[in-house]
């Protein structure tokens, strides 16, 4: 039972710092997503209504994620019975809303107003030779075209 000890221990700390990292993240992107609210994002390809465009840009977000051991725990735990792999599933969606937002940031900087024709890409960074099991880690990636609006001429 001692043995048993320094386990239980590690899993309770790496459970709760994980989980206040894991909300503080999430505070982050909503501030984030928030101030970039006035930057739409579409998946269709059709140019946006209402104002001549100057020109698209390319923009990409990406983020490289990892799982924590807990995380890697639980998995482990869940895979013997079967079902979602809820705590991955989280990991993945910070990642995603993450990639978005850096997207959404690098079209603020091009001056765009929209986004369109929004890709996104998931590639798994965790391939180990070694016959361990790695880490899991992904890199999420967004991507799309950023839609330059014409200056507005003034009336005269």
């Amino acid at each position: 039972m001692e043995a048993l000890l320094p386990f239980l221990l590690l899993l309770v700390v790496g459970y709760v710092a994980g989980r206040a990292n894991e909300r503080r993240h999430y505070r982050e992107l909503e501030t984030l997503e928030a101030t970039l609210e006035d930057i739409a994002v579409s998946s269709d390809r059709a140019a946006v209504e209402g104002g001549a465009v100057r020109g698209g840009v390319l923009v990409v977000g990406s983020v490289v994620i990892a799982e924590d051991y807990f995380k890697r725990v639980a998995a482990a735990l869940r895979s013997l019975v079967g079902g979602n792999l809820r705590s991955y599933e989280s990991l993945l969606e910070r990642g995603r809303r993450e990639a978005i937002v850096r997207m959404k940031e690098e079209a603020r900087r091009h001056g765009a107003t929209h986004v369109v024709n929004v890709r996104l890409e998931t590639a798994s960074l965790s391939e180990d030779f070694s016959g361990r099991r790695p880490l899991f880690s992904a890199e999420l990636i967004a991507y799309g075209t950023a839609l330059v609006p014409e200056p507005r001429q003034a009336a005269g």
